[in-house]
């Protein structure tokens, strides 16, 4: 049987989609036969990762944004509506951390942090909601953390913006169940990327993390990857309002 048949054609875009998992949630997406947007402020990344998506399906793009302009996120939402010619998937996936013990954390470390993770998150979910919802379909899906629902040193910030995440989530999925709006969530625990290879050469943090995961090993793209295209796809269509934790067992304990 082949599974997400249902995601070929469909419009969407991506968050933060030309590095780490944003990536690997748009390839997968575009071999899947889907028509995806990334976003992100980085042109040189969006576009090389725009290059490997066309590989799978030629109508791929890119807009370049910045999650801390409310303004360019409006407009962002927007271009992709108009050149996509609407709008199925949406996945806030970009995010910041400026991990610091809370007596370092300044006020602009505290607000570029909630305004690119939670305050983005909602403003670019509300303008995706305007074009969704006179179509009575969408499917909203916002990449958390398991910080939302642990403490964690030198993450008072990114715990509280993820935090906000998942309560955003749920408030979005009760407004919009009306109008057959999805929006749900996915938390996952700390991945192993390209990105976080310089954060785990500190031996100590890496034994620490490994020993709060009941598996005994750290996450792979691919394995958040399969959670967004499940909430993606029709096999989740009485999902709303949820936390997917792809944590390893982290919260469990």
């Amino acid at each position: 049987m082949d599974y997400f048949t249902d995601l070929r054609n469909q419009k969407v875009m991506i968050t933060g989609g030309s590095k780490g998992i944003g990536r690997d949630i748009a390839i997968s997406f575009a071999k899947l036969g889907a028509k995806v947007v990334i976003t992100g402020r980085d042109e040189s990344a969006l576009s090389k990762t725009t290059e490997q998506l066309k590989e799978f399906q030629p109508d791929c793009f890119y807009i370049v944004c910045d999650m801390q302009d409310v303004k360019g996120i409006y407009k962002m939402v927007d271009e992709a509506v108009e050149r996509l010619n609407g709008l199925d998937v949406l996945v806030n996936n970009a995010g910041i951390n400026i991990p610091k013990p809370a007596l370092e954390v300044s006020e602009e470390d505290w607000d570029q942090v909630l305004d690119t993770n939670l305050k983005g998150v909602f403003f670019c979910s509300q303008r995706a909601g305007k074009h969704m919802i006179p179509h009575r379909k969408g499917k909203i899906i916002n990449i958390v953390s398991q910080m939302a629902f642990v403490g964690y040193i030198k993450r008072v910030s990114y715990c509280s913006s993820k935090g906000g995440a998942v309560q955003l989530t749920k408030a979005l999925a009760i407004e919009w169940a009306p109008f057959n709006i999805k929006v749900n969530a996915v938390a996952p625990t700390f991945i192993e990327t390209d990105f976080t290879i310089k954060m785990f050469e500190d031996q100590d943090f890496y034994q620490d993390v490994i020993s709060r995961i009941p598996l005994g090993k750290l996450a792979r793209p691919t394995d958040v990857t399969g959670s967004v295209l499940f909430l993606a796809s029709n096999m989740s269509d009485f999902i709303t309002g949820e936390t997917i934790r792809v944590d390893g067992g982290w919260t469990a304990i």
